[in-house]
């Protein structure tokens, strides 16, 4: 007799799943599948969105064993500050697409993790009112734009509001073309009959995310926005055309001079960006490729980890994004040189899965498997990992 086939949980209830996969397929019940790909997509024919987790997967382990690892945590020190974990949560755009209050509801996630949540410049919820609301660490992504204006007004407030550090992002001088996220729509603002049909097919997410006010908004940079494109839906249309593409390291260097925190570059792949960062007086940067959603067939964040490390580690906190789904994942970035890893889609999906509590869980899931990789490792904290413990396809 055959045993039955392999499948995940094909319900709704989030805290039946066991990995951060499988809050995907929670997620995809629960939520349209507009929303999921704008999520899920990268640029063009995803290259780089398939190496992220093709050169994870192909890094192996050489664990050490009969060591007492007993006692172990996976405490960090970033910016001079403890956290409970080597995570923190990515910038990401357009979260209200998912459950009400989204943003607010990773932050508290975050806060009760003990981890930095860093708020996108395209986030539906106002930074003032994320602040308000959850009092972890809070960072406060910053895209450079044609009105200048927008940068400045972002800047004065998340300084007022208390934000810890800025993560001025600078690999999107250009859109990147998603092509499958553009396919779920007819023209601008107006979903395929397919996806009109399918959020009828939601009626708890239209009541959760479109009750009371309708569409959610670019709520940062909604006062810069024409009255007819406030909604995050037509203004997509219009904010792909205001990054600017004339950004450079002069910005960062006017960025550096008025920002007075803790400033952070994201986007970096090349060892020579890493140095002229640190050069810049940045105190951190994010070694990224945007989730493989900006220039597709560019090397993956993991690859271009180690030779980042080689030049700038004990200058600048290295942090590293894209493509992690596991603790085995984050565990893999850290014996590479990373300090913390910055987890997006992970956290989006357990958001889509059950709001807050969901987000919260998919933190607790990557949490575990970080102890437990470190446990079956031989190690008893993170600063015992290195490349010693890898072997890698590529040089490490």
């Amino acid at each position: 007799m055959m045993p039955p086939k392999r499948r995940f949980y094909s319900g709704k209830n989030y805290r039946r799943a066991c990995s951060v996969e499988e809050l995907r397929e929670i997620a995809y019940q629960r939520t349209p599948y507009f929303a999921m790909e704008y999520v899920e997509g990268g640029a063009e024919d995803e290259i780089s969105l398939t190496r992220n987790r093709e050169v994870l997967r192909d890094i192996h382990f050489v664990p050490n064993v009969l060591v007492d690892t007993s006692g172990r945590h996976q405490r960090v020190n970033l910016f001079g500050r403890e956290s409970d974990s080597p995570l923190a949560i990515c910038p990401t755009g357009l979260n209200g697409m998912l459950c009400r209050d989204a943003d607010v509801a990773l932050a508290r996630a975050a806060e009760k993790h003990g981890i930095p949540f860093c708020l996108g410049t395209l986030s539906t919820t106002r930074l003032e009112r994320v602040a308000q609301e959850a009092h972890g660490r809070l960072w406060m992504q910053l895209y450079a734009m044609t009105q200048r204006e927008i940068t400045q007004d972002i800047l004065n407030r998340a300084e007022e509001a208390g934000y810890e550090a800025l993560v001025f992002t600078v690999d999107s001088n250009v859109f990147g073309n998603r092509e499958w996220d553009r396919r779920s729509y007819r023209a601008p603002a107006k979903l395929t009959l397919r996806n009109m049909l399918d959020v009828a097919r939601h009626p708890r997410w239209v009541w959760d995310v479109l009750v009371p006010h309708g569409i959610p908004r670019f709520e940062n940079i909604a006062d810069f926005m024409p009255p007819e494109a406030k909604s995050a839906d037509a203004g997509v249309a219009i904010v792909t055309k205001l990054f600017a593409p004339d950004i450079t390291w002069k910005d960062v260097e006017w960025l550096r001079r008025k920002w007075p925190r803790k400033l952070i570059v994201k986007g970096i792949l090349s060892p020579a960006d890493a140095v002229r960062a640190v050069e810049a007086g940045c105190d951190g940067l994010v070694v990224s490729n945007h989730g493989g959603r900006q220039l597709d067939s560019s090397i993956s964040s993991i690859e271009a980890l180690p030779g980042i490390a080689a030049e700038v580690s004990g200058k600048a906190a290295i942090l590293v994004d894209s493509g992690f789904r596991r603790g085995t994942d984050v565990v893999k970035a850290l014996a590479l040189g990373a300090d913390t890893v910055m987890v997006g889609r992970a956290t989006l999906f357990g958001l889509a899965a059950g709001g807050e509590a969901g987000a919260g869980y998919a933190l607790s899931i990557l949490a575990e498997e970080i102890d437990r990789t470190l446990g079956q490792l031989g190690c008893r904290s993170l600063s015992e990992l290195g490349p010693h413990l890898l072997k890698c396809p590529f040089e490490a």
